[in-house]
């Protein structure tokens, strides 16, 4: 694996139901805090589900003027934001290095459903003189990745994988290559999210996927808990600058880890359900592995998909002790999902921060809200409290509807 070009991360920038920023979005992981809570975008009445994890401290105006900001769906509006963040915290000279050689590769698992959403409306009281003229480009999922290229000046390769709720870890992992290949020196690469609205949750209760513990809200994501009745809806973004080795170096960047590989496979199964058989997990699980260069008892913890779905949860969990044999129950899992919700698009990119975060900072956050223990699912989940741990390898796991899976590694920064 020598001759590889290696990768490393340099920049982190977060919006999420927990915490803004990466110093936000991780003191809210590490202290164990629910993001969820009442629904305040719309009236709930008529909806099953009537709770969300929302970024509710998020002010556009601090980021974007308001005409701009008019322009763009929430979901755009949330990668400027965090891609700003990422930026400033990777103290890259955006005056010094060539644009031409950075690469922005930023999906969405749904894209702009608000603006789908009130531009019909708009559509069947107006007809098509009601049409905004922004419609179009204020939907398309690329979106974000152009406002972002045009706000920058950045020039270099302008893509998206859009592949549901395995997108931010898509993009992730593809930006990886455009810098392993030679296409790019440095890539802001994750997703971003925005589907609290009417339909969103009308449509993934339709599903029966999310979780209706209205009484409780905060403990509604239980990701491997026995009383766990499906996942709870999140929104957000999450932003990575990766850069090559010997850039980060040369001017002495912060590192916060390198990435070493990724796994990507398909389920070919059912459009929503997980394969029980879990073939398609441990096919990219096992790609990654190869990919990364380490066996499987390097891995110290891994940030599980883990939905706090009935099926996805003890799928999961058997396709890892398929995959890890008795190493598995030394390994601290995770899912931040039981803090964050689901950020769909975004949670690929969210959770690939929160493992870099992890392999920083020496320390795994819990799973909370884990009180009643599932036979099946008997693995160590790192369950309420956060656990102190130096962590070596790492491993995130995002799967998508449609079959869709990834897996990223990630090495603690050594020279």
């Amino acid at each position: 694996m020598s001759d590889k070009r290696r990768v490393v991360v340099t920049g982190l920038g977060a919006l999420t139901p927990v915490g803004n920023g990466a110093d936000g979005f991780w003191e809210g992981l590490r202290s164990g805090k629910s993001g969820a809570s009442t629904i305040t975008h719309f009236d709930t009445e008529r909806h099953a589900t009537k709770f969300a994890a929302m970024v509710d401290d998020f002010n556009v105006a601090d980021y974007i003027n308001p005409k701009e900001a008019r322009r763009m769906d929430r979901f755009t509006q949330f990668a400027v934001a965090a891609t700003d963040d990422a930026l400033k915290d990777s103290a890259l000279n955006l005056d010094e290095i060539d644009k031409t050689r950075v690469a922005v590769l930023i999906g969405t698992g749904i894209g702009g459903m608000e603006t789908f959403y009130k531009q019909s409306v708009s559509y069947f009281e107006s007809g098509p003189k009601g049409i905004s003229p922004f419609f179009i480009p204020m939907l398309i999922p690329d979106i974000a990745g152009g406002h972002v290229s045009i706000r920058h000046g950045f020039q270099g390769p302008n893509f998206c994988a859009v592949s549901a709720c395995a997108t931010g870890s898509h993009n992730i992992g593809l930006a990886y290559d455009m810098i392993q290949l030679g296409h790019a020196d440095y890539a802001i690469c994750g997703g971003a999210e925005a589907p609290i609205i009417e339909m969103g949750v009308a449509g993934f209760n339709s599903l029966k996927a999310m979780s209706t513990r209205n009484d409780s809200p905060e403990t509604a994501s239980r990701p491997f808990d026995a009383d766990r009745d499906g996942f709870v809806l999140g929104e957000g973004a999450g932003i990575m600058v990766l850069e090559g080795y010997e850039s980060a170096v040369k001017r002495g960047a912060k590192i916060y880890a390198e990435l070493t590989g990724y796994g990507f496979s398909a389920d070919a199964y059912h459009i929503t359900a997980p394969d029980p058989n879990g073939s398609g997990v441990i096919l990219a699980m096992k790609s990654a592995l190869k990919a990364a260069g380490i066996k499987a008892q390097q891995i110290d913890h891994i940030n599980m998909h883990g939905t706090s779905t009935p099926l996805g949860d003890v799928a999961e969990t058997n396709s890892i002790k398929k995959v890890f044999g008795d190493h598995a129950y030394k390994i601290n899992l995770n899912s931040t999902k039981s803090m964050t919700g689901h950020m769909l698009g975004a949670a690929g990119a969210a959770e690939s921060i929160a493992v870099v975060l992890s392999l920083y900072n020496g320390l795994v956050p819990p799973t909370i809200n884990f009180s009643t223990p599932d036979p099946q699912c008997d693995l160590n989940y790192t369950t309420n409290e956060a656990v102190e741990r130096d962590i070596r390898y790492a491993m995130n796991n995002a799967f998508g509807f449609g079959g869709h899976n990834t897996v990223l590694i990630f090495k603690k920064f050594e020279e």
